[in-house]
């Protein structure tokens, strides 16, 4: 196959692009572009590769809310067109034949069903009437019965009305999931079957199965459509152990479950082979001592036993890539293993903060390049014959547009335009890619993001934006709040420290059991690095970061009074708070070798919090009221409390009702105002601007 050229594919996007507003006409981007921008999510190629439907996310300024619609494209790029009216349509699923879709569509906030729409002409038709709705469908081959799971349970209706009690008694340790609310253990996503041409009176008639009380999700038809494959962790109390899920089967009659591929170790993604005697999935073998970080595999199941393509392929399969312009509602997406009729596979892997799609030889596990680029590669799905490719693809400039990609030649054509408008009137800014040594030798990559106008003889205010994760990278990708930041004058520096992934298994998990740690000192290197060249003022530095980069954030300027402002969010300034308080479990020895109650010390050790007094920076932390993941108790409010008790220069800034995603997934009116609130703080302390906001009592 030949892979698409970094000149070729750059050309192709400036042509793409059409005619460009003229140069004394842009602007840089502001936090209200957000409102403009507009997401492409979830993919979906027709079967005769004519078509590709896909889900159009937009923002409703008025509601402060998004919408989300079903829109589709002719494979050549010509007309694309909205096929439903909203406003929360997702998750589209061609019929076999490519006649109709279904669809999931929520309406007035109740559980989304399943509806029918004819491609002919029609209105759409409800499958499904379901108490706990219903998931994205599967179609059976023969297109006349669709699988999907719901957590409904048998007997319950959408007309129950009986009063029920609200007090929850908790037997299990993760007890609540971030941006999700309560766990119920006892409902659990199961295998529900429903006739694809239901509606009207015969909506609702579907039928569970499977039951009890393991989730089973990633549902696969066999080819015959008898059975339906999926994948499940069948432990009750699965944070004991170490991570596990096997490949089942069960009859469409339902009954009796069969265990197809089980290893020990996680799997996922599974995709049946073309002649239905092999199983491709994604995955890894436990190691013999739990890892902070362990490298997704590439597996092949055949003859009762599991072979890794990937075993000497130090790079992660699938995306890694972190950024704040994924599709905040709409569905990520899929990105499958794919099967091509001479028995390779294409998937999703992730190198140096690309991601690009690669082909493996299954019999010799020789690797090939599908696409090259610097760019990432977000969700995609193929025809059945693996020749064409429906993409959603994202570069520094570009937020996330639709490409076809046909394998066979290399050939990328793009066929949505949605930002294009909102594009032609910015001036945005070309990240130079970084590499330099840190202090044990090891190459740190990262991005600088200049300023219009940048003169690398006059030194520039400069912001370090950590990420978060800590297992997750920067990338290729387009970021509103680097861009941003770099529109409003500083120099923004995005590294990878140690941690980070799409660098190979050793780097990620070096931290284990010292985050944060080394990778403090491979940020300052990073910023020692443009101080060095000029490009920045050392006496007008600032840091921030979220989630992981967020207790960095605290922990940088417990270790250095060189930032002249910090801004936390989301973060953790105690881990012991954080051990007792997140929406998961740290039971394993995976980010620390015990527990709290037991080795406190460790824990305090590693909390920014305990060395409150060395910090002199001026301190804003960021919260989301709903936050589960980084409760605040154990975050901003530790860290606003303690510098408040010490008369410490600090203000925190919380969010009502949001979760941890509050920077990707937000209501807009606060991501908007999120964005305000950092550069307000950066621009008071490091350009001295009168704000006098957060000069309260």
């Amino acid at each position: 196959m030949h892979a698409v050229g970094r000149g070729c594919l750059a050309l192709f996007l400036a042509l793409a692009l059409g005619p460009q507003a003229p140069a004394q006409a842009r602007r840089g981007i502001t936090e209200r572009d957000l409102l403009r921008l507009r997401w492409v999510a979830d993919p979906q190629i027709s079967p005769d590769n004519r078509q590709v439907a896909y889900v159009l996310v937009s923002v409703n300024e008025q509601e402060d809310r998004y919408e989300t619609r079903i829109w589709v494209v002719e494979s050549d790029g010509t007309g694309p067109r909205r096929l439903t009216t909203g406003p929360d349509d997702t998750a589209p699923r061609w019929s076999p034949t490519g006649d109709a879709l279904v669809f999931l569509r929520r309406v007035d906030k109740k559980p989304p069903q399943l509806w029918r729409l004819p491609l002919d002409g029609g209105e759409p038709r409800r499958l499904t009437n379901l108490a706990k709705g219903a998931s994205a469908a599967v179609w059976s081959p023969d297109g006349k019965q669709v699988a999907f799971t719901s957590t409904t349970l048998p007997g319950e209706t959408v007309n129950d009305t009986a009063r029920k009690s609200d007090v929850r008694i908790i037997t299990r340790a993760e007890f609540r999931q971030d941006a999700a609310g309560w766990n119920d253990p006892s409902r659990a996503r199961k295998i529900w079957i429903a006739a694809a041409d239901a509606g009207g009176d015969t909506a609702g008639a579907a039928r569970a199965i499977t039951s009890g009380l393991y989730d089973e999700d990633n549902l696969i038809w066999s080819r015959d459509g008898s059975r339906i494959y999926f994948t499940s962790d069948r432990v009750a109390e699965p944070y004991y152990a170490d991570p596990d899920a096997n490949v089942y089967a069960v009859s469409v009659a339902g009954g009796a479950i069969d265990t197809i591929a089980d290893i020990n170790g996680p799997i996922a993604n599974a995709a049946l082979s073309p002649n239905g005697e092999g199983i491709a999935f994604s995955g890894f073998i436990n190691p013999p001592a739990r890892q902070s970080s362990t490298q997704t595999e590439l597996f092949v199941w055949r003859d009762g036993k599991a072979r890794s393509l990937t075993r000497d392929y130090d790079f992660d399969v699938g995306d890694v890539i972190l950024g704040d312009q994924r599709p905040p509602r709409g569905g990520s997406g899929s990105d499958p293993i794919v099967w091509l009729p001479d028995g390779s596979l294409i998937t999703l892997t992730s190198e140096h903060g690309r991601s690009n799609l690669m082909r493996f030889d299954v019999a010799s596990g020789r690797r090939e390049a599908v696409t090259t680029g610097n760019h990432e590669i977000a969700a995609y799905t193929a025809t059945p014959d693996g020749s064409r490719f429906a993409l959603t693809q994202s570069d520094p400039t570009h937020p996330l547009e639709l490409f076809l990609l046909e394998t066979g030649n290399g050939k990328l054509t793009r066929l949505t335009s949605h930002n294009d408008s909102l594009l032609a009137e910015l001036t945005l800014a070309e990240p130079k890619e970084l590499w330099y040594r840190s202090f044990d030798g090891r190459r740190i990559h990262a991005w600088v993001y200049l300023p219009p106008g940048f003169r690398p003889d006059r030194s520039a205010p400069f912001i370090l934006n950590i990420h978060g994760g800590p297992h997750v990278a920067y990338g290729w990708s387009f970021f509103h709040e680097l861009q941003l930041m770099a529109a409003r004058g500083y120099v923004m520096l995005a590294p990878n420290p140690r941690g980070s992934t799409s660098y190979g298994q050793a780097f990620a998990n070096i931290i284990q059991y010292y985050f944060p740690g080394d990778d403090y000192r491979d940020l300052m290197i990073g910023v020692d690095t443009l101080i060095g060249r000029g490009w920045i003022d050392p006496a007008k530095l600032g840091v921030t970061g979220g989630s992981g980069g967020g207790i960095l954030t605290n922990w940088t300027i417990t270790r250095t009074d060189r930032f002249a402002a910090a801004v936390a969010q989301r973060s953790i300034g105690d881990w012991s708070g954080f051990w007792y308080t997140a929406d998961f479990t740290l039971f394993r020895p995976s980010w620390f070798h015990s527990t709290p109650f037991q080795n406190p010390e460790e824990f305090l050790a590693r909390s920014p919090v305990r060395y409150a007094e060395r910090i002199k920076t001026p301190l804003m932390l960021i919260e989301g009221e709903s936050d589960l993941r980084t409760p605040s108790g154990q975050g901003g409010e530790v860290m606003f409390r303690a510098l408040k008790a010490l008369r410490k220069p600090v203000v925190m800034v919380t969010f009502p009702d949001e979760p941890h995603g509050l920077s990707r997934m937000g209501k807009p009116s606060h991501r908007i105002e999120r964005l305000q609130h950092i550069l307000n703080w950066f621009d008071k302390y490091l350009l001295a601007k009168p704000i006098d906001i957060y000069d309260g009592p």
